[in-house]
């Protein structure tokens, strides 16, 4: 049986409701409400999202910049992770900031997120630095987190 290829769509603000039930879905909170709520209100920013009829099953927030864009979240409903929603979200994103003309799609990423970092690598992305101590601790430890920054070249 195969996996239903549900559509990935851009969201609007009467999306808002859906997202943030998604968000907070999340083992933690990605954006604020606030800042979701700005993303589907700006014109820099683009929000896809994988979609089953009103329910959303991932997500995926990118700014444009003057001469790059920027990956600013990205998350799968954690049911649904390893099916290759990720990846599919992932390839609109680079759709989307190629359609744009920007040079870079940058991002950053937990130094622990080893399958996010693979999944960004076979996307093309490469590593072009640590940020120390980027992330807030995680819940039950004490210490902040390295950011693996990356980022992926346009010809």
């Amino acid at each position: 049986m195969s996996e239903p290829s549900w559509p990935i769509i851009e969201l609007a603000f009467s999306h808002i409701d859906a997202l943030l039930e998604l968000e907070s879905s999340g083992a933690s909170r990605l954006m604020s409400p606030q800042l979701l709520a700005d993303a589907l209100s700006s014109e820099q920013h683009r929000v896809l999202a994988v979609a089953d009829g009103d329910d959303l099953l991932a997500y995926a927030v990118v700014a444009r910049q003057p001469f790059d864009a920027e990956l600013e979240a990205i998350m799968v409903a954690a049911s649904l992770r390893r099916n290759g929603l990720g990846t599919r979200l992932m390839k609109a994103v680079i759709e989307t900031t190629q359609a744009w003309k920007v040079e870079h799609l940058l991002l950053e990423v937990r130094v622990s997120n080893d399958s996010a970092i693979a999944l960004y690598r076979s996307l093309g992305f490469q590593q072009d630095g640590i940020r120390k101590g980027y992330y807030p601790p995680q819940k039950g430890q004490s210490i902040r987190e390295d950011a693996c920054l990356m980022s992926l070249a346009f010809q």
